[in-house]
């Protein structure tokens, strides 16, 4: 008898795992489809989408330095890697390209969102030298913001009447760039960069909670901290979801490169703060801190960041509860809640994301990054189950 009980309960795991795996193809399959509709609309007017506006038509980026540009090129490789269709590869080498140039430019900080998740994906699965160039020439231009006094890469240039070095927590993410760029030279100046960059925000940017202030600004001649605050969240002193993601999946990042341990531990404690502040449905709204209803939009952009740090996260510690959180996140966004009906939002994977609420911008839209880091997710837990 109890023979027959464990081999029912093996039946019923396999089952299980086939199921979700099963899940996954259906749903990259469903984005292979979907963002065909969007490719189509982006080569009939030679323009990179980023989001829709308020009228429901497509809000292409506008120049060449917009830090989203580099996701659409990086969705493209995504479905390129899934899928192994040529046309995808071929789409994402067009676009990237419409912004080449601005790999040189060192007046922004957001030169890995735009080159490592465009160029770099591109290199990862081609290992074409012309991307792997673009890589560390965009890495070069980004740490000549870099200020040793303060130890860390300068976030904005605007703003001055407002802060005067600011870092904010989104900068984590260009990270990843940098500590590759060390890896394709040889040459270890980008990675001592990244994690003095690392090491000062881990000191300075998070509350007692692990929640994480939106913007630190520094004083540039001692490194000492003139304010905080959160220019994208409720209040100063909120928890901007988003905000919180780029923390969890910046941290689980510098541990895969480094081991050093306080990363580890860093991003183990921002995934007790999330876990505790996601949504019945396991997709955030887009300040932890809002109440009231009326403006209590979900942040499907969060929710996918987090579903796919918590995929990295699980390989390191082990903890099923990281896994089990990364699935439910995506369930939850491949519902028809969340993800877009064939043809519809123009092509977009994910509806309901949140830009910059307090500045009105792309409110409860569907918006390109969410689309990549779902599909960042996705593949993860493909290779995961495999």
């Amino acid at each position: 008898m109890k023979k027959i009980v464990f081999s029912f309960i093996v039946l019923i795991s396999i089952t299980s795992c086939k199921s979700q795996q099963l899940a996954i193809e259906t749903n990259i399959k469903k984005s292979d489809k979907q963002y065909s509709v969007l490719l189509d609309s982006a080569y009939m007017v030679n323009k990179i989408p980023r989001s829709l506006d308020e009228h429901g038509n497509i809000d292409w980026v506008k120049h060449n330095m917009d830090w989203t540009e580099g996701f659409f090129p990086g969705v493209c490789w995504k479905l390129y890697e899934s899928t192994k269709d040529e046309k995808w590869k071929k789409a994402a080498d067009y676009f990237q390209n419409q912004f080449i140039e601005a790999k040189d430019v060192n007046t922004t900080h957001d030169l890995g969102f735009m080159f490592y998740c465009s160029f770099g994906e591109g290199y990862k699965l081609t290992k074409d030298e012309k991307y792997k160039q673009v890589v560390i020439d965009a890495s070069n231009a980004l740490i000549s913001r870099f200020e040793p006094k303060v130890g860390c890469i300068k976030s904005w240039d605007f703003g001055k009447d407002k802060w005067t070095f600011p870092v904010i927590i989104d900068n984590m993410l260009n990270l990843e760039m940098l500590f590759e760029a060390s890896i394709l030279t040889g040459d270890e100046k980008y990675r001592n960069v990244a994690i003095s960059h690392a090491d000062v925000t881990l000191k300075n940017h998070f509350r007692k909670d692990y929640s994480t202030w939106h913007v630190v600004d520094y004083n540039p001649k001692d490194g000492t901290v003139f304010k905080k605050l959160t220019h994208q969240g409720i209040a100063d002193d909120s928890r901007w979801a988003r905000g919180q993601g780029w923390a969890l999946y910046g941290y689980t990042m510098c541990y895969r490169y480094t081991k050093d341990p306080k990363y580890l531990e860093q991003a183990k404690n921002v995934a007790k703060l999330v876990t505790a502040n996601l949504s019945d449905d396991y997709v955030p709204v887009w300040d932890f801190d809002v109440k009231d209803p009326k403006i209590m939009y979900k942040d499907a952009s969060a929710g996918a960041l987090y579903a796919s740090a918590f995929i990295e996260l699980y390989q390191y510690i082990n903890n099923p509860q990281y896994k089990n959180l990364a699935t439910k996140i995506l369930t939850s966004l491949s519902s028809d809640k969340y993800f877009s009906k064939y043809g519809e939002n123009k092509g977009f994977l994910l509806m309901h994301s949140v830009g910059n609420f307090p500045k009105n911008g792309e409110i409860d839209v569907p918006i390109n990054y969410a689309d990549y880091y779902y599909l960042e997710a996705l593949l993860r837990l493909k290779k995961l189950n495999k």
